[in-house]
């Protein structure tokens, strides 16, 4: 059995999500053990039989496609391109087709419209987050802003997350408003950046969004590159059913 964590959010029951952890594969430490990620240094078999094992347990109709991520704000329609594409966002239109994000500290969000019709996984780190990635997310979809449902996933929290001062700055210029997503911790900002998502999405006009409230840093179940250094991926995917 798999150990997964299912999104909390009021998604139509023809949308399938979930969160893996670091937990039920084979992989050996420092990625132990159900790293997905082929890019981290792991054994390329052993991420082969991490990802067979996914797609078994959860009967996905078709196997994930998996990205090239490079944080920049590329949104793909996953029936078109192949495995390792470079891009951030992948989303479907259709049945039968797997979105999925690698992450282990940087936020996966996940999207889809009220009439199941449409999907998206998102991979928002602080520089897809100042690029608007989200709302270019939400506008590959094709529908109304007001119609897309949101997830924020496992990403790092703000006792973990210390930036620079340049870095505060640069989401202020965008929209004061931003200002409440960044605390003031001795000499150092501390960001947060699900609350930077959140607000962006409903900047971008999105009326509903979840979000989970963990953090990996503290979380042991999942991977996190800033507590751990080499380490996995953990993935969070979505299809429609």
């Amino acid at each position: 059995m798999i150990p997964l964590l299912t999104p909390d959010w009021p998604a139509p029951a023809r949308v399938g999500a979930c969160v893996t952890t670091r937990a039920g594969g084979v992989s050996a430490p420092p990625y132990a053990s159900f790293n997905l990620a082929t890019h981290v240094g792991d054994d390329p078999a052993n991420v082969a039989a991490n990802r067979a094992r996914l797609r078994e347990a959860l009967a996905l109709p078709a196997a994930p496609r998996w990205l090239s991520q490079v944080h920049g704000v590329r949104c793909v329609d996953v029936a078109t391109v192949a495995d390792d594409v470079e891009a951030d966002v992948g989303y479907a239109m259709a049945a039968g087709l797997v979105c999925a994000v690698l992450t282990a500290d940087c936020l996966p969000v996940l999207l889809c419209d009220r009439a199941a019709t449409r999907v998206a996984a998102v991979h928002a780190g602080w520089r897809g987050l100042d690029a608007g990635i989200l709302p270019r997310a939400v506008r590959a979809l094709g529908v109304d802003a007001a119609d897309v449902i949101a997830w924020i996933g496992p990403g790092i929290g703000v006792d973990a997350y210390a930036v620079g001062a340049a870095l505060r700055a640069r989401f202020v210029a965008q929209d004061p408003g931003y200002a409440d997503c960044f605390e003031r911790r001795g000499a150092a900002w501390h960001a947060d950046l699900a609350g930077i998502a959140g607000r962006q999405l409903a900047l971008a006009g999105v009326p509903v969004v979840s979000r989970h409230a963990g953090c990996p840093y503290a979380d042991p179940r999942f991977y996190s590159y800033r507590r751990d250094g080499v380490t996995g991926r953990f993935a969070s995917l979505i299809w429609i059913r």
